[in-house]
């Protein structure tokens, strides 16, 4: 098994006013040469958007984006027609293919929402864009991970992404230790702590550090304290 450790502390970092937004990965303004991506993961940004405020129209193309409210509501509207609020326990993606231009917007005007946007590098380049937006049952997580991204079209795993990549969360009770087994063999998966404290592999990870791991089949994942955590599993090439 071999790993890679992100503290929390060591991320990128841009405070606008309206937006204050934390990148695991190099992003605008914050370029780190060790930290571009993490296999087929490039982008993890933890973004809080101040109430009323949001991104403006603006295009991408040949990226699967998803996000994942984690307090508040994001407003979501797209060239390819949709329209949509997402909200805690809803996961949504973009895959933008030959292009789409979205807004992001807090649907809140005075609470903030805070969310992360996800990256990953497309399967396929050039494909019809796509969104999906699903909402998953917070109890189906308790001491286990459930699927909310997956390349399958069966709705039951999760909204579908344009790539060899699952997205699992779970919510850790103190002291359960729970098994995270590879969906495709030779994937890595980055493990993003939202809350809590975890063990994995003797790493001990405290709120919002990631830890990459590769070359390894199952995994024990353990709570010290009632933990929150996002698993993103990743071709390690593509």
């Amino acid at each position: 098994m071999n790993s890679i450790y992100h503290a929390s502390d060591s991320r990128g970092h841009a405070n606008h006013g309206w937006l204050n937004s934390y990148h695991s990965f190099s992003f605008a303004g914050y370029n780190n040469p060790e930290r571009m991506h993490f296999g087929a993961l490039r982008v993890l940004n933890d973004d809080h958007v101040a109430g009323g405020m949001g991104f403006s129209k603006h295009p991408h193309s040949n990226m699967e984006i998803v996000s994942i409210p984690l307090e508040g509501e994001l407003e979501h509207q797209d060239s390819i027609g949709n329209k949509a609020v997402i909200k805690t326990g809803e996961v949504q993606i973009m895959s933008a293919g030959t292009g789409v231009e979205h807004s992001e917007k807090n649907n809140n005007s005075k609470l903030p929402v805070k969310f992360l946007q996800i990256w990953v590098f497309p399967k396929e380049q050039n494909i019809k864009p796509n969104y999906d937006q699903q909402e998953f049952p917070l109890e189906e997580r308790l001491n286990r991970f459930q699927k909310v991204v997956s390349p399958s079209s069966s709705s039951d795993l999760g909204v579908k992404i344009n790539q060899d990549a699952w997205f699992s969360m779970a919510d850790i009770e103190l002291g359960k230790n729970i098994p995270y087994t590879l969906n495709k063999k030779g994937n890595g998966t980055y493990f993003f702590v939202l809350e809590g404290k975890l063990e994995i592999d003797k790493q001990k990870l405290s709120k919002r550090d990631g830890f990459g791991i590769w070359e390894f089949d199952t995994v024990d994942v353990k709570a010290s304290v009632d933990s929150k955590v996002l698993a993103i599993e990743v071709p390690m090439t593509f």
